[in-house]
């Protein structure tokens, strides 16, 4: 006879498994459709993910539904390591992302960031030539300067008043403390004399008139995508939150499905001995 934990454990990892679907066909969607890097980078997680959610879910249904002890002894198995490396990563996200804020730019829609003010990991994260590269090209690909290098500003100040986005602010236009001044969307003339606030400032001799370069290698740029990876790494941690509160209930009605599987094999066996 069924218990309720082993009926729970099978509609919870139907529904597992009904998620499993598009989430692995995404992966192979990617795999065959991939044109970038940012593409490519996205496939293996998404894939392996897929694949991992439909092998636990099946072990689940069949271990439950057909009361086969060691199927949900390798199920939890599984769901405990996907509890520990859950929890270590929303720990290591919130304790990574800890650091690190904007300047708000007087009389200005954005702000402007520092790589100093983070993470001594996310900083090296960034440092690293072959990791920023690729987030240069994915930056590319997205076309994170197109909307600025379209518009039709009517004074200098447009884009000075204008709503950016950190990356935008890092990496499309020079920092304030530049001292450059805007001549229209896409160009920006080199202060006469320099100001002493951007004397022995990498940044804005980095800084480049040319669209494909603008400030891609600023140190300003490095640190408005780390501003947006804290942003982001901040939602996914509230959501990992909850998946791991979620997953150790099902945890938890998987381990009483284990020991009323254990119980009836073991009075199976009593009956057939005697």
């Amino acid at each position: 006879m069924f218990k309720i934990s082993n009926s729970l454990i099978s509609i919870l990892n139907t529904l597992t498994l009904l998620i499993s679907f598009p989430i692995t066909g995404i992966g192979l969607w990617l795999h065959s459709h991939a044109s970038s890097r940012c593409d490519q980078i996205l496939l293996w997680p998404i894939l392996i993910a897929g694949l991992f959610l439909m092998v636990v879910a099946l072990l689940g249904i069949f271990g439950s539904f057909c009361n086969v002890t060691p199927f949900l002894w390798i199920y939890l198995f599984l769901m405990f390591l996907m509890i520990v490396a859950l929890f270590c990563f929303t720990v290591f996200a919130i304790v990574v992302t800890s650091k690190g804020a904007g300047d708000a730019v007087s009389g200005g829609g954005y702000k402007e960031y520092r790589l100093g003010d983070y993470s001594g990991w996310l900083q090296r994260r960034v440092g690293d030539a072959e990791t920023w590269r690729s987030i240069k090209s994915c930056m590319a690909d997205a076309g994170v300067c197109g909307g600025l290098q379209v518009l039709l500003f009517q004074e200098a100040n447009d884009l000075y008043l204008s709503t950016l986005s950190s990356i935008q602010s890092g990496c499309c236009r020079p920092p304030s403390y530049c001292g450059y001044k805007q001549e229209n969307a896409t160009y920006w003339r080199i202060p006469t004399p320099v100001p002493d606030a951007a004397i022995n400032q990498a940044d804005c001799t980095t800084w480049s008139n040319d669209q494909k370069s603008l400030c891609f290698d600023c140190n300003s740029c490095k640190a408005g995508v780390l501003a947006n990876i804290k942003t982001q790494w901040k939602k996914i941690a509230a959501v990992n939150f909850c998946l791991l509160l979620f997953l150790v209930i099902v945890y938890a009605i998987g381990c009483c499905a284990l020991r009323s599987s254990s119980k009836d094999d073991r009075y199976f066996r009593y009956k057939g001995y005697h």
